[in-house]
């Protein structure tokens, strides 16, 4: 067999596993290994194995990922998601559906010191779930937007996808984290403004609830105000030179500490919470892009990417329209398959093509992630539902899921507003060039 037959069936192996419930590094380790034996041989597809492993749980860019998770998971730990909540309810809470306005307020917030779409999810759904069935919400509008909320974190920075996008692609980490802030408010816009039409449309679904005072708004701003210093002091310390995004993360982390210090909100059992969480969720991380590296080593060997490419660009087709095929593709496999991984599996084998077409690879990161968005909303593996269910057991999967999915609509909508307006992404990062 030619090594581009061995690499088809190597991929057909993966999806198989990965429809075996195997877990998806487990998958790409397998399927890679055996294949890159097959091509080359089985001592140099071990050693290959070895050294990918060492390079990336040793690899000095990728510290950036543990310390952006350290800052979230601080921020959560010291009660930093439960005063945005009450900031955004105060606000938006007297509102048809004010309380899941709320949510994804909060949630856009939590996911600028976050950087990780479940993690979002998973804390919104302690936070606002609560509140929203004490005010009689529709389990379907609650869980849903949870679900729907916390996929901003994957896209407002920092976004650990981004960072992995960054790495992948050699493109700036600054740059993608700017192209981010504003189709991450854009699309928190269009989710504020579906949970209103629909709640004043069905008046069971999102109550009105209390007004407040404007004076109570006004002390209410208090609880946005360490997200507010953390976010400018990472994101405005990048991108004004004053420090790499390595030495961003870590000043973030840090600054989190300082704050939870301050305010008396930590403690040895929260302490060890949080240093096992970052290491649980880090090392998850870690080797995924480990495998998928290792995946990504067969599909070079096998010259599938190449051949891919190829095949795209002399298509009878215009730019545009392959353009749309591939988004298309992300947007089927992102139901079947987790964000991260579909990333590090196609990214290589993508990109050459979309650098060849002439399209910024930094508007494409956005618009990658936009779409693998609608993924962890989307059945079967729609990671953020599984989140907000495992940790609100009374509602159904199927009614999470039902919640969900007026939220991928307005997904849709934004990526289709993105592929059409270009600059929306762009016009920040080039302010900075």
């Amino acid at each position: 067999m030619s090594p581009v037959q061995i690499g088809v069936i190597g991929c057909l192996v993966l999806f198989g596993l990965l429809f075996t419930s195997m877990p998806v590094a487990f998958a790409m380790i397998a399927s890679g290994v055996l294949g890159f034996a097959l091509i080359i041989n089985p001592q140099a597809a071990f050693s290959m194995v070895i050294a990918e492993l060492f390079e990336t749980f040793s690899s000095y860019n990728l510290t950036v990922i543990p310390l952006f998770v350290m800052m979230g998971q601080v921020a959560f730990h010291a009660g930093i998601s439960k005063r945005l909540f009450h900031t955004a309810y105060v606000w938006m809470g007297h509102l048809k559906g004010g309380l899941a306005m709320a949510t994804v307020g909060a949630c856009a917030g939590f996911g600028a010191i976050c950087g990780s779409g479940p993690a979002t999810a998973a804390t919104m759904a302690s936070v606002a779930l609560p509140e929203m069935k004490r005010y009689g919400y529709a389990d379907s509008l609650a869980a849903g937007t949870v679900a729907a909320g916390g996929s901003l974190g994957m896209l407002i920075p920092p976004s650990v996808v981004f960072i992995v996008y960054a790495l992948m692609t050699e493109q700036s980490i600054g740059d993608l984290f700017l192209a981010g802030i504003v189709p991450g408010i854009l699309i928190a816009t269009m989710f504020c403004l579906n949970i209103y039409v629909r709640s004043s449309r069905d008046k069971t679904l999102g109550p009105a609830g209390p007004r407040h005072s404007w004076k109570e708004r006004i002390i209410s701003l208090n609880g946005v105000v360490e997200t507010l210093i953390l976010f400018l002091l990472v994101m405005g310390g990048m991108f004004l030179g004053l420090f790499t995004p390595i030495e961003a993360a870590a000043i973030g982390a840090a600054g989190s500490f300082l704050i939870a210090a301050l305010q008396k909100e930590l403690n040895i059992l929260k302490m060890k919470k949080i240093l096992l969480e970052t290491v649980r969720t880090s090392s998850m991380i870690f080797f995924i892009v480990a495998a998928a590296t290792i995946f990504g080593r067969f599909l070079a060997v096998s010259r599938i990417p190449f051949v891919v490419a190829q095949a795209f660009v002399s298509l009878p087709l215009p730019g545009e329209i392959t353009m749309f095929l591939i988004i298309l593709f992300f947007l089927v496999a992102g139901c079947f398959i987790d964000a991260l991984a579909l990333m590090l599996l196609t990214i290589p084998i993508f990109f050459p093509v979309v650098q060849e077409l002439g399209f910024d690879p930094v508007w494409f990161g956005v618009i990658v992630v936009v779409i693998t968005q609608m993924g962890v909303i989307t059945p079967p593996v729609g990671v953020n539902v599984y989140v907000v269910s495992g940790i609100e057991r009374d509602i159904p999967l199927p009614v999470i899921f039902k919640g969900a999915m007026p939220f991928l609509g307005m997904l849709v909508l934004a990526a289709v507003i993105l592929i059409l307006f270009p600059q929306i992404c762009l016009f920040l990062p080039g302010l900075f060039h």
